[in-house]
């Protein structure tokens, strides 16, 4: 039981690029194929989440991976819709700068010498389910400029979950 949420991180991390290869490829329904695996992913998230927590088996390894596979699978169905032009390009790219900051400066965190991992708030968390149902949204209904609206909420969000992380970076070094 001590690597399940590990290995169900790991299985995450392997569906990024099986999403994509689906998405695109010209498979009848391979949309809905994508946004099942997609949902397959995010019951891994869930599930490895629930296990680490109720067993008490919450690892580094865990702890810096996950968040990185939720936001290599959140880009990667970001990135294929945005190809397809059913959320604007710009969206995508805000996303993606956004991550790609977060995830070198959690990489400079992590290769300090105190290991330091910040863990998710409310706000991330909230934004990051905010996203992810968006997406399904979106792949169901590519272009509704309601759900587009909705993950625009979803990217404010996430930029004060952004605020949130340095504000706990700043407090943690000044002690």
């Amino acid at each position: 039981m001590k690597y399940v949420p590990n290995i169900l991180t790991v299985i995450r991390l392997l569906l990024v690029p099986v999403f994509a290869i689906v998405y695109f490829s010209r498979t009848d329904h391979a949309h809905y194929i994508a946004l099942f695996i997609f949902l397959i992913a995010g019951f891994t998230d869930y599930l490895d989440g629930y296990l680490a927590r109720k067993y008490k088996i919450i690892s580094k390894f865990g702890t810096v991976l996950d968040p990185l596979a939720d936001k290599l699978m959140l880009l990667t169905a970001l990135g294929s819709l945005a190809v397809n032009d059913a959320i604007p390009m710009l969206l995508f790219l805000l996303f993606l700068a956004k991550e790609i900051f977060m995830i070198i400066a959690g990489t400079i965190l992590w290769y300090r010498e105190e290991r330091m991992v910040i863990p998710s708030k409310l706000p991330g968390k909230a934004a990051t389910a905010l996203s992810m149902f968006t997406v399904i949204m979106l792949i169901i209904f590519p272009g509704n400029k309601i759900f587009i609206g909705i993950l625009i909420v979803a990217l404010v969000l996430k930029l004060i979950a952004l605020l949130t992380y340095v504000k706990v970076y700043k407090n943690r070094s000044q002690n």
